[in-house]
């Protein structure tokens, strides 16, 4: 039964990602196709093709990797001025339609002119109009931002209706409302075992504090909040203890001694203190609220998101030091889409976790990498959408500042000068990518508890 709740659990996590992957590509296509470009191919997926119908003049499919997906818009790359041979006809304004020719002189510059012939083979005249280069900036800037969009909004889709409802996990807070009474007093090496007859009774359950109490005062100190309550039982090492509890909507006071234990200081890097100990767990409540509440939260992901972006390379290297066994595996650090698979499966096969949980843990999950994945592709390099972006924008400025100066158009921005950075940047995207993937095969983040 584990194993057919964990295949179950990766399978809802892929097809997920699989069907936001699509819709990525979907805003793509919608917004090129109703600005009048030409979209000749729809994939998800990459590698050998699978399955695909021709509608129109759009072929759609599916490729046997599903990493990814594309579209086809003709024309993303203009034709570079030092490669225009004779003129192969005209549009329909009587300006004159060019071929390319290859260049042959450097490396890069074989690249460039390569993947210009390649865009250029299958352009006919009559595309000329239509060419995605031909654009307004705006709706080039539209076409190429659709696509992370699209993300993004799933992300607020799942995000809304959750923390509505079942609150967000990300933003606890943690009240002073008894949720647990210990039974005993154990090491904290031990605090999963359950109790024998040689640990000693903890204070909270001797002095009679039950589930459901509302912790209003310890020692005469007020509970405003349980980090307070938890400083002063600490420092009240083995001494009396008067606790005032709400029960039932009237206070009751009790009165105990606390015990002094060994316990984590909050850090997992420092060492354990003796401080004093009660016995009580605090209530943890995942913070609830509507539209915006998840736009305001969803801004603190953007924060941390960038953040997160500028210590990828930082972290992922992180990881190949714990494949090699150098350093451990951080948990909060960076995992490939097959480690959120493997945490998707064993969220919906843990014994443990109720059912209300087990859903919201992996909406979460899926809800956070779709805002990942949207995040990323504005990053204003190529090959990655906001390249593209970047590329309009500039296109603007630089044609704007001609007009306000009086200067000849500078015409539209070559995006193919950029490609070599493109190489590049794919290059380091398919390493870390690699990383990761053996990093979640050999040294896997796993679900806590």
């Amino acid at each position: 039964m584990t194993v057919l709740l964990y295949t179950l659990g990766v399978l809802l996590f892929a097809l997920a990602l699989v069907v936001s992957i699509a819709l990525h590509e979907v805003g793509h296509m919608t917004f090129a196709k109703k600005f009048g470009g030409k979209v000749t191919q729809y994939f998800v997926g990459f590698g050998p093709t699978v399955w695909s119908k021709q509608i129109g003049e759009t072929e759609y499919g599916l490729k046997a990797i599903p990493l990814g997906g594309f579209v086809k818009i003709v024309g993303m790359l203009p034709p570079g001025a030092e490669e225009i041979t004779e003129p192969a006809g005209v549009d329909e304004h009587g300006n004159p339609v060019h071929r390319i020719r290859k260049s042959n002189t450097g490396m890069f510059t074989q690249l460039v002119s390569d993947a210009r012939a390649a865009e250029w083979e299958t352009i006919s005249a009559e595309d000329e109009p239509r060419l995605f280069y031909r654009m307004a900036w705006w709706k080039k800037v539209t076409v190429m931002a659709a696509g992370p969009a699209v993300n993004l909004l799933i992300a607020f889709a799942i995000f809304v209706p959750l923390f509505a409802t079942y609150g967000n996990m990300a933003d606890v807070r943690i009240t002073p409302v008894v949720a647990d009474v210990s039974a005993c007093v154990v090491p904290a090496s031990e605090d999963q075992r359950l109790c024998t007859d040689k640990d000693p009774v903890a204070p909270a359950k001797a002095a009679g504090i039950e589930v459901g109490d509302e912790i209003v005062s310890f020692n005469g100190v007020p509970a405003t909040d349980w980090d307070t309550v938890q400083k002063a039982i600490r420092e009240n090492s083995d001494g009396r203890a008067e606790i005032v509890v709400r029960r039932d909507g009237a206070e009751r006071t009790l009165v105990t001694n606390t015990t002094v234990t060994a316990r984590p200081s909050g850090d997992s890097n420092e060492p354990l203190k003796q401080v004093g100990f009660l016995g009580v767990t605090p209530t943890a409540a995942p913070q609830t609220g509507g539209v915006l509440y998840t736009l305001d939260q969803m801004g603190d992901m953007t924060v941390r998101t960038l953040e997160a972006l500028v210590q990828l390379p930082q972290k992922v290297w992180g990881v190949a030091m714990a494949i090699i066994g150098v350093e451990d595996r951080d948990p909060l650090g960076p995992v490939s889409i097959v480690g959120g698979g493997r945490l998707a499966g064993e969220t919906v096969s843990h014994e443990v976790i109720p059912g209300a949980d087990k859903a919201a843990y992996l909406l979460m999950l899926i809800a956070g990498f779709n805002f990942f994945i949207g995040m990323f592709n504005f990053v204003p390099l190529l090959p990655l959408d906001g390249g593209h972006i970047a590329g309009a924008l500039y296109e603007a400025v630089r044609r704007g500042f001609a007009k306000v100066f009086r200067r000849p158009d500078p015409g539209y921005f070559d995006v193919a000068k950029l490609l070599p950075v493109a190489y590049v940047v794919g290059l380091a995207m398919l390493v870390m990518g690699v990383v990761l993937i053996v990093g979640d095969l050999v040294v896997p983040v796993r679900l806590a508890g």
